[in-house]
């Protein structure tokens, strides 16, 4: 029997037979990233306003260097050039910023939002060859899954800055007690969400070195099959990983919302 060859054509950057509203996610994510990118860069440079009591911003934990009590090793050390703008952020922000910039998740959204990589599925894109990531620079995306090794140890940080943050020194005694105040609530819900979302990563597959993909582990989780098989990890990985989107999204807004903890007047219980 013949066959009918249909000849197809590359569409020009932008033309779609959708009728949908295609762009706006696009654009949505192009202002959310944006805004985020410009804010968190104005409260890295800054250098102040991040610590209050017993309250220290996740945008400068671990404080590394400082004049506050959070300080890991001290002030200022002496050999900082005094050309180079001191910022204590600007110290660790790379490893939680690396983390999200490799994302499988992120990469979708900035890949239409800012490449047009496509802009949206059944568009017409700029470019008139596909070379993925298995070429220099996308190639270096791969380094996500030590990112997300970095991200866990953030966590666990997060989690003791919130734990000093339930307790309040009495500048008359000395004495501190246990309380809880609004910038407490802010860092605990902080670190519930950016857990969601890291414990959700795709990545966390390779701590068994492929021996079990996630694929594998949705399967198997969905169906109670070879139940032997699925380590714990896996298992969660699943059960974030369901709602990756969700925990994104509160996952980004919430940290720069936590700016504010370090300013926010205790009220402990």
């Amino acid at each position: 029997m013949a066959q009918a060859v249909v000849q197809l054509t590359r569409r020009r950057f932008g033309e779609t037979m959708r009728r949908d509203a295609w762009w706006l996610p696009p654009l949505g994510a192009f202002v959310v990233l944006s805004s985020f990118l410009a804010y968190a860069t104005w409260a890295a440079f800054q250098n102040a306003n991040y610590e209050y009591g017993p309250y220290l911003s996740p945008f400068y934990s671990p404080l590394l260097f400082g004049k506050g009590p959070h300080s890991w090793f001290g002030p200022v050390p002496g050999w900082w050039p005094g050309a180079i703008p001191f910022s204590a952020a600007l110290l660790i922000l790379w490893a939680p910023g690396g983390f999200r910039f490799t994302c499988y998740y992120y990469r979708g959204a900035y890949y239409k939002a800012f490449w047009a990589d496509p802009p949206s599925c059944g568009v017409g894109e700029p470019r008139s060859s596909y070379r993925g990531e298995h070429s220099f620079p996308l190639i270096l995306q791969n380094v996500h899954r030590y990112f997300m090794l970095l991200a866990i140890g953030f966590i666990v940080m997060l989690a003791y800055d919130a734990w000093k943050a339930m307790w309040f020194a009495n500048p008359a005694t000395g004495t501190t007690t246990f309380g809880v105040g609004l910038g407490t609530l802010v860092l605990v819900l902080n670190v519930i969400l950016l857990s969601g979302y890291t414990f959700g990563c795709h990545s966390l597959r390779h701590s068994r070195l492929g021996e079990l993909s996630l694929s594998d582990a949705i399967f198997c989780a969905d169906r109670e099959l070879d139940a032997d098989a699925i380590l714990p990890w896996d298992r969660t990985a699943y059960v974030f990983a369901k709602r990756e989107g969700q925990w994104h999204s509160l996952g980004l807004a919430w940290p720069g919302a936590s700016l504010v903890a370090p300013l926010t007047v205790s009220l402990p219980a």
